[in-house]
């Protein structure tokens, strides 16, 4: 498509001569803004695919893809319902569970605070993996008894407990009592801290036996929630209608992931774009960069022009010749970008721990945003759309002066001279 000759003229008119630095300091800074912009928005939508990322691994595997619950006080035969929805297509284990909120306070003083109580079995906790596989202290093996419990590492750090200490629970509702109502709870043991990197989780959940939790919060044989996992997180609707209809006329309600937490993912998404529309703007700011410094480049060719065209060099040579000058920065600003991108999100943590440690400030506190670590997940699909973006808008900022510089008349040219 381009000749040496036509290669040779670009790459000559690329390098700057004495009283031409102007433009090709235009030209670099078009590059660096390109490389920028390109990388900037690499990084910005890997840590947003991170985020999301991180976030649903935490909270479907806390609380599973589906969640099954009573029109009532309580799921009644909640063992024959389990049984019922593992049979299901599509679904990979389901929990019974008893969550309440309640209140806590150190035995040992301590002010109070709130906390959400799941009452699980300790086959039921073991197989959940986001919490078994991640105990900083204690054991699970001690999971059992009416009086054991296991507790989150932020919890335990901000009530200066640790495995063996003891945890005044109380339930939300009071005792009455002939002097009145009293708060009603009792004492646990931990036994157990967990580390699961979801903030939420690690400040406030409380895991107790299920009998316990049941005794605590006078449910005798029932269950608050049926917690389901699938085989596949998208097709979670679907599996749900195939446990409503296994379940017959149970009264019940079936609620899928995506409804609990719509709010949240959505407003995730809608942050997600809108950065990659603010980011990508950069991008088009360094395009109209590439335009200026092209017509400069043209206006100060001009007479070169006209003396290429007198020699024999046709418009099409003309035009393909800037539009080579104009191309090698796009494409140069491109690809130094993507390489700063993709660099920086396989070190992203390395990164933050150094300007942490330079800057001595708190660049990612777990408590604002729910993770423990700043992760960042790219999607070479996402990467590609970004590259052919910026080479696309490159392209398209080197058609007019391009066009400009092909139609110069060389006699007008030569005589203005």
């Amino acid at each position: 498509m381009f000749g040496s000759f036509e290669r040779m003229v670009a790459g000559r008119y690329l390098r700057a001569r004495k009283g031409e630095r102007f433009v090709s300091i235009i030209a670099i800074f078009s590059l660096i803004g390109i490389a920028l912009g390109v990388a900037t928005l690499i990084i910005v939508m890997s840590v947003m695919n991170g985020f999301r990322q991180e976030l649903l691994s935490k909270i479907l595997g806390l609380n599973g893809d589906l969640g099954i619950y009573a029109v009532g006080p309580g799921l009644p035969n909640y063992d024959d319902l389990v049984a019922k929805v593992r049979k299901v297509p599509g679904v990979v284990s389901a929990t019974a569970v008893v969550e309440r909120p309640a209140g806590l306070k150190p035995e040992q003083g301590g002010n109070y605070s709130a906390g959400l109580v799941r009452g699980i079995t300790l086959e039921d906790l073991r197989s959940l993996k986001v919490v078994a596989d991640n105990i900083r202290s204690g054991t699970l093996d001690n999971f059992k008894g009416d009086d054991a419990i296991a507790i989150g590492v932020g919890l335990a750090n901000r009530a200066g407990i640790g495995v063996g200490s003891h945890l005044q629970v109380y339930a939300p509702d009071m005792t009455a009592t002939p002097f009145g109502s009293i708060p009603r709870g009792r004492s646990y043991t931990v036994v157990a801290v967990f580390q699961v990197g979801f903030s939420e989780a690690d400040n406030g959940f409380i895991f107790m036996p299920m009998d316990a939790a049941q005794i605590l919060f006078r449910m005798p044989d029932l269950a608050t929630q049926i917690e389901v996992t699938t085989s596949d997180p998208d097709r979670a609707i679907m599996t749900g209608r195939d446990i409503r209809q296994a379940l017959g006329d149970t009264p019940l309600r079936v609620v899928d992931w995506t409804q609990n937490n719509n709010a949240f993912f959505a407003a995730v998404e809608v942050e997600r774009n809108v950065m990659f529309l603010i980011l990508t703007l950069i991008i088009l700011v360094a395009a109209f960069n590439i335009v200026s410094s092209l017509i400069m480049m043209v206006k100060d060719k001009t007479r070169d022009i006209a003396v290429l065209r007198t020699i024999g060099a046709s418009s099409g040579s003309i035009l393909r010749i800037f539009l080579m000058c104009g191309a090698f920065v796009g494409v140069a600003g491109t690809v130094v970008g993507t390489l700063l991108g993709v660099a920086f999100c396989l070190n992203i943590e390395a990164i933050r721990h150094v300007i942490e440690g330079l800057s001595g400030t708190n660049l990612f506190n777990p408590e604002v945003y729910f993770l423990s670590r700043l992760p960042a997940v790219l999607q070479w699909s996402e990467v590609a759309q970004v590259v052919g973006m910026a080479i696309g808008l490159s392209l398209l900022a080197t058609i007019y002066p391009s066009w400009r510089a092909a139609r110069t008349d060389p006699v007008e040219a030569l005589r203005n001279e």
